[in-house]
């Protein structure tokens, strides 16, 4: 099967997924199959499933892929940012806490490549750590109007900067498969 007539086929069974969480509304606008974006386009024709992101951990960077979401507008978003379809799994929002590791995305801020166009995400574990999982609960972070702005790349400058006040963070209740492909010290 063509790569390209592949993702589409993925693109479109997501909206029908999405339309079956939803109790079945779909408008025609949302059944539509939107065009390849320039991601999707490189990643068909190199041949890359699932290019990797950039991201930080204490201060050192690490390379990791989406996979899975269990949010269909955080699929879509990741979709549409990196190229190749991330797909809904609504179960990962039911897996127990335990099981989970947390990934904080900025809503604002200093531009770059994360999801909603400013920093890379800052991960809280590696593998390696006890605590590490691939199974990221998404926690937003936003900075405050006024506040200092500036790439922050551990837990410890986010934590640091809200118990300054600069700024906000909070779970969005969505969880992403984001296995961890090179990180400080380690590779796969």
């Amino acid at each position: 099967m063509n790569l390209r007539i592949g993702i589409l086929a993925a693109t479109t069974a997501l909206v029908l997924l999405a339309a079956a969480c939803s109790g079945g509304r779909v408008t025609p606008a949302s059944t539509a199959t939107p065009p390849p974006t320039a991601a999707m386009e490189s990643s068909m024709q190199s041949g890359n499933l699932a290019p990797e992101v950039k991201g930080f951990y204490q201060g050192g960077e690490v390379l990791f892929i989406h996979t899975e979401a269990s949010d269909p507008q955080v699929a879509s978003m990741l979709t549409m940012m990196m190229g190749p379809q991330v797909v809904v799994v609504p179960s990962l929002a039911q897996a127990p806490e335990s099981a989970l590791a947390s990934v904080y995305v900025f809503t604002n801020g200093v531009k770059g490549g994360g999801p909603f166009g400013f920093q890379a995400d800052v991960f809280d574990s590696i593998p390696g750590d006890p605590e590490y999982s691939p199974l990221r609960a998404v926690v937003l972070v936003t900075w405050k109007d006024g506040a200092p702005v500036r790439e922050v790349r551990s837990i410890d400058e986010i934590r640091a900067a809200e118990s300054r006040g600069e700024l906000t963070t909070g779970r969005a209740g969505a969880v992403v498969n984001m296995p961890m492909l090179s990180w400080p010290g380690g590779h796969r």
